[in-house]
């Protein structure tokens, strides 16, 4: 009996895997389909014209780099404090755990609810108005959450040995979180902000108020100007475009360059990643 319930919990197990494969093969297929028929040099390197049914997204890619860059710019140090603070200096306060469930209770709030936040507090009352600034500020937010999990768990795999072999050489509490504890726990960390990276790049919700812009063919020069991004020009190219049967491909392709993007960062994740873990094995 013992056996076949192994047996049948192995077999499900195989079976959810292969279900979560297949599904990311379709996906990848379907949009590679559908999306290489229109990528080109032209499609990469070159703004869009006639409405947008033709020319490239390079506008887009840029706008997508700049606010992907200034959320992990914004958010990576905060994080990284706060995963110290809770690891580290508050693990007997009572008030821990409260703030634990307010960060898990941020990762859950819709990214449409972060939109209309950055709205209200980026765009209109602090003044900073549609611009990469107040789009960056609201993903950095958005991501919080996904960085200070990576580096909570990060910061408590490293063994307490550690700890106490600075502690005991004569280093403070601080010295040895700095010079100890993050440099052993960076590959987890780094981890994270590259997941914050792609989360970022593929949000359409928190900029389509806070940061982007239909149509653009000159690129942002200040962090006050408004800029196109890729998820948002998919989605305008699909509700809002005249002529679906020229710019349907183009969204396609626009897909494509995104997933692309997304998957060329988390495998440059991986390998420095793997490299760092190589080159301090403990």
């Amino acid at each position: 009996m013992r056996k076949t319930k192994e047996t049948i919990g192995l077999l499900l197990v195989r079976l959810s895997v292969l279900v979560v494969l297949l599904s990311l093969f379709a996906i990848l297929i379907f949009v590679i389909l559908n999306g290489v028929k229109v990528i080109d040099l032209e499609f990469l390197t070159q703004p869009p014209r006639a409405g947008m049914t033709k020319g490239g997204i390079f506008p887009a890619i840029i706008g997508t780099f700049c606010l992907s860059i200034g959320a992990i710019v914004f958010s990576l140090p905060l994080g990284v404090l706060s995963a110290i603070y809770l690891t580290e200096y508050s693990r007997q306060r009572k008030w821990a755990g409260a703030i634990k469930v307010g960060v898990n209770a941020l990762a859950g709030v819709p990214s449409v609810v972060f939109g209309l936040f950055g709205l209200a507090v980026f765009v209109k009352f602090f003044g900073f108005g549609v611009s990469i600034l107040s789009g960056a500020l609201t993903l950095g937010i958005l991501i919080l959450p996904i960085i200070i999990r990576a580096s909570e768990e990060s910061i408590i795999a490293v063994p307490n040995k550690f700890r106490e072999a600075s502690l005991a050489l004569g280093a403070n509490k601080w010295q040895t979180v700095w010079k100890v504890v993050l440099p052993t726990a960076l590959p987890g960390i780094l981890t994270g902000a590259i997941l914050g990276i792609g989360r970022a790049a593929g949000e359409t919700a928190p900029i389509l108020f806070t940061a982007a812009t239909f149509y653009q063919r000159k690129l942002p020069n200040s962090l006050f100007d408004e800029v196109m991004a890729l998820p948002y020009h998919i989605y305008a190219l699909m509700t809002e475009g005249t002529k679906r049967d020229l710019q349907v491909p183009i969204a396609y392709g626009t897909a494509l360059v995104l997933l692309l993007l997304v998957l060329g960062i988390n495998l440059m994740a991986i390998i420095i990643r793997t490299r760092i873990r190589r080159a301090k094995k403990w």
